[in-house]
């Protein structure tokens, strides 16, 4: 990877992977290794026209196949760069559990507030999500980021210089892609400029629904 210059920050286009069997169910996936399904492959495949004039200089994915099968997907012959802080929050105990279900062993239970047991507290998620800016801002943009839904709105909260507590109010849908970058007109302002994109034709189905 090259250093960047000092004309600012570079613009990283942060991308959830796409749908699995436990995104539908709403199960709690962290280090369980599971694949997208039919429609989560298609959903990855959809992405091409959003990313196509990118150009990036950097591609990033997860080394969870899930992350890696959209990258492939969405970034066709691309050689990704396997990023081992892009991974999900460690569930421990709560892997693959749903929240009501949590809810009934631990009441009022809110993983960006109490963290996980047997896993990353808040502090640990944060601290990694800080690790990887502060070497993100080093490198030339745009920098493509496959990474996971409640890991990815941390890693927004913490661009946009919030508390980690914050990320709760960041959802990220399957296969979609959101962007932080510098602020127009202000390049060294981190800002989120676009959030939880997804294609025309999954936006009128969300609406029609």
């Amino acid at each position: 990877m090259q250093r960047a210059s000092t004309a600012g920050l570079p613009t990283l286009y942060l991308i959830r992977h796409g749908e699995t069997a436990w995104s539908l169910t709403g199960q709690h996936t962290g280090h369980t290794d599971i694949p997208l399904t039919g429609h989560g492959e298609e959903m990855a495949r959809e992405l091409v026209p959003l990313l196509k004039s990118a150009h990036f200089t950097v591609v990033l994915t997860s080394p969870r196949q899930r992350a890696r099968r959209t990258c492939a997907l969405a970034e066709p012959g691309v050689e990704a760069i396997v990023e081992p802080d892009l991974v999900e929050w460690d569930y421990g105990d709560y892997e693959g559990m749903l929240t009501a279900d949590i809810w009934q062993i631990n009441s009022g239970w809110n993983v960006f507030r109490d963290g996980c047991p047997g896993g990353e507290t808040l502090a640990q998620v944060v601290t990694r999500a800080d690790r990887l800016l502060l070497r993100l801002k080093l490198l030339p943009g745009p920098i493509a980021m496959f990474s996971h839904a409640q890991f990815g709105s941390v890693l927004a909260a913490r661009w946009a210089g919030l508390a980690g507590e914050a990320a709760e109010h960041l959802v990220l849908d399957p296969a979609s892609v959101s962007i932080l970058g510098p602020k127009p007109g202000h390049p060294e302002v981190p800002v989120i400029t676009r959030w939880n994109v997804v294609p025309v034709a999954r936006f009128v189905d969300f609406n029609a629904g």
